[in-house]
């Protein structure tokens, strides 16, 4: 099941993991900040493949800004996007691998739950919300054969980072190029972290080697991250 946006991208992926593999692939474009569609993507996923043993969560994040710039309509819509999306979903699937003995859930969040960013008050506050509900949960079922973890992106060669780059740029007059050169500098790797290398972590721990592994949060981040907390 594939989650994306409406602009052709989703089809193309769809049909390309279904002639590679050789499987059925269902894609519906969903806007997960809207509580009624994540519960039907949930629904259709357990109708079409009749039953979800993996759940890799992982939406978008809210705007960046500081705190005075975000009224409450903000928050609460940070909360749909970030929060309640995950806790749809994992309600959605959560039974049917509790029966089956056998269930991976993984949540895509942040570096920023370890490491909080300036600039991204949202952000910090519900993907520690997401965190710290994965970690409860994660005890809850895991005598049920279903682990949880977290996975936390540092700076990734994403849309999302190039949005942020754009962001601070415009903030200090200066060029969203110069904003990554000042994230790579950061980084002990010397560079942001590729897409691909995000996935892999991702499809080990939803597999079945990693069954003994849950309740973590796992930074992929180059050694970016200064502080724990």
């Amino acid at each position: 099941m594939l989650c994306a946006r409406g602009d052709g991208a989703l089809e193309r992926t769809r049909a390309t993991l279904a002639e590679t593999y050789g499987v059925k692939v269902v894609a519906r474009p969903t806007d997960l900040s809207r509580a009624d569609e994540a519960e039907g993507l949930a629904k259709e996923a357990l109708d079409e493949l009749g039953g979800v043993d993996i759940l890799v969560t992982n939406n978008g994040g809210p705007p960046a800004g500081q705190f005075e710039s975000h009224d409450l309509e903000a928050w609460r819509s940070a909360y749909h996007q970030t929060l309640e999306s995950v806790l749809v979903l994992v309600q959605e699937l959560l039974p049917g691998m509790k029966e089956r003995k056998w269930g991976r859930i993984v949540n895509v969040t942040s570096i920023c739950v370890k490491q909080p960013i300036d600039g991204l008050m949202l952000s910090n506050s519900f993907r520690a919300a997401v965190t710290g509900f994965a970690r409860t949960l994660a005890n809850e079922v895991a005598s049920s054969g279903v682990t949880v973890n977290n996975v936390l992106p540092g700076y990734t060669r994403t849309e999302r980072v190039e949005q942020l780059a754009r962001h601070r740029a415009g903030e200090e007059g200066v060029r969203p190029e110069d904003v990554i050169d000042r994230f790579n500098a950061q980084i002990p790797a010397g560079r942001i972290a590729e897409p691909r290398e995000l996935g892999a972590l991702v499809a080990f721990l939803a597999s079945e080697r990693a069954g003994y592994i849950t309740a973590q949060s796992i930074a992929v981040d180059g050694g970016w991250i200064r502080s724990l907390f």
